[in-house]
């Protein structure tokens, strides 16, 4: 295996033994260093259970799953994960909430007691760069939607991690919040390096942020199609609006179409 991570010939079956839903059936997929990753396809077809495998959440019973070289036997500590839930603690801060995994991932957790105020001045930073300057001391409750999947981002990444999870970050957003932080992913991305492999049924945003994106599937899921996007970055906005850019999302749909009628 050469990627950095890595799915091969995959099946994973939900229910005692494996003897329930089959979710995933000789699934195969190479996600390099630094790359972004984006997977679509019919609904149902197995996208979170792909997620949950390269995190280590749960395990396949057939195939093998690798992560920065290593087989995944548990929970990959080196991820970040977001979802279309933020999932805010009511209780904490804008701050506290941004901060919790340093509490819990090692080495931060060790660390986090004699270093604080420097992991203080880290989350910071962070909400600064996705436009939260000056709401570290507010709680959820006091966070507009797009305010608190932002700080999700930052929650995802606060403990440096070298793989970055999204699943359906954006969602539940308005259509111009949406956006605002397709860019906002963007830049991180371009400015950490991170791996990222984000889940979505916005083709849209799959053919705006990634490098690849692959398609799943209609269940039991497995990759049917991988698809090079070659735009140049940074990608502006106004890309979105042109007519190659809309070639490759018509394409995609016309995979996603074809998957579904053939289930």
């Amino acid at each position: 295996m050469t990627g950095f991570v890595e799915l091969r010939d995959v099946r994973l079956a939900y229910g005692p033994g494996g003897s329930g839903t089959l979710a995933l059936d000789g699934l195969t997929m190479t996600v390099k260093r630094g790359e972004f990753a984006a997977v679509v396809g019919p609904s149902g077809c197995g996208k979170s259970t792909l997620m949950k495998l390269a995190t280590g959440l749960i395990r396949p019973q057939t195939g093998t799953v690798e992560v920065a070289g290593h087989e995944v036997d548990g929970p990959v500590s080196i991820a970040g994960m977001a979802f279309q839930n933020p999932s805010m603690l009511p209780w904490r801060t804008t701050l506290r909430n941004v901060m919790l995994p340093l509490e819990i991932v090692q080495p931060h957790r060790s660390r986090l007691s004699k270093e604080r105020e420097a992991y203080q001045q880290r989350a910071e930073d962070l909400l600064a760069v996705v436009g939260l300057k000056g709401f570290s001391d507010k709680y959820p409750w006091q966070l507009s939607g797009g305010m608190q999947q932002r700080s999700n981002l930052c929650r995802a990444l606060i403990h440096d991690p070298t793989l970055l999870m999204l699943d359906e970050p954006f969602g539940a957003l308005d259509a111009f919040t949406r956006e605002e932080l397709w860019q906002v992913m963007r830049d991180l991305h371009a400015e950490k390096g991170f791996t990222t492999i984000l889940v979505t049924h916005d083709l849209r945003e799959a053919v705006f942020l990634s490098d690849r994106v692959f398609v799943m599937s209609a269940r039991p899921g497995k990759i049917i199609v991988e698809r090079s996007i070659d735009f140049g970055r940074p990608r502006p906005l106004d890309l979105t609006y042109e007519a190659d850019f809309n070639d490759v999302v018509h394409e995609l749909r016309a995979h996603i179409a074809e998957a579904r009628t053939a289930a």
